[in-house]
């Protein structure tokens, strides 16, 4: 029998898979210049990465869907691993040291990126480079703070039925 993430099914999907998540970490890392960054500040930067909008920075490049600041509970482990998966290709470094493991970005990250021709990745180049120049320097006590005090407005502007019912009317 095979774990419901390994099922056929779920093989073939993108959205919000761990190669997806793995995929933006190599965009984070590559603007975070060869400093390396934990599993919780990434988790922060993802969010930041494609809701940009809701920190003021550039129109976000995913849907404001409701409650999507739940996405911080549950990004983590599908980030993890992406995180692994980009680590098993040689595209990311994986620290050991005394706070913990970190990843950082490689002269490969670089390179694998320049292959990358899309808009949407383009549009995530320049997200990513907002995001550091933004957010990079915070202490990670700074960083939880900001997504503390702004997580539960993140998508609270659908979480009434009458809110929706006065957008449709």
């Amino acid at each position: 029998m095979t774990p419901a993430s390994a099922s056929p099914r779920r093989e073939g999907r993108i959205f919000n898979s761990p190669l997806e998540h793995g995929l933006r970490m190599l965009f984070i890392l590559n603007a975070n210049e060869g400093r390396s960054a934990d599993l919780q500040r990434l988790v922060s930067f993802d969010y930041l990465l494609v809701h940009s909008g809701d920190a003021d920075g550039p129109e976000s490049l995913h849907p404001a869907v409701p409650f999507r600041g739940g996405e911080l509970l549950v990004k983590r482990e599908a980030l993890s691993m992406g995180l692994d998966r980009m680590f098993s290709r040689e595209l990311i470094d994986k620290r050991f040291d005394h706070s913990g493991i970190t990843y950082a970005s490689n002269a490969l990250t670089a390179a694998f990126l320049a292959l990358l021709a899309s808009d949407y990745a383009r549009q995530l180049a320049i997200r990513a480079r907002w995001t550091i120049a933004t957010f990079g320097e915070l202490d990670d006590r700074a960083l939880d703070d900001f997504m503390s005090e702004r997580i539960g407005k993140w998508g609270a502007e659908f979480n009434r039925v009458g809110s929706l019912e006065k957008l449709v009317l």
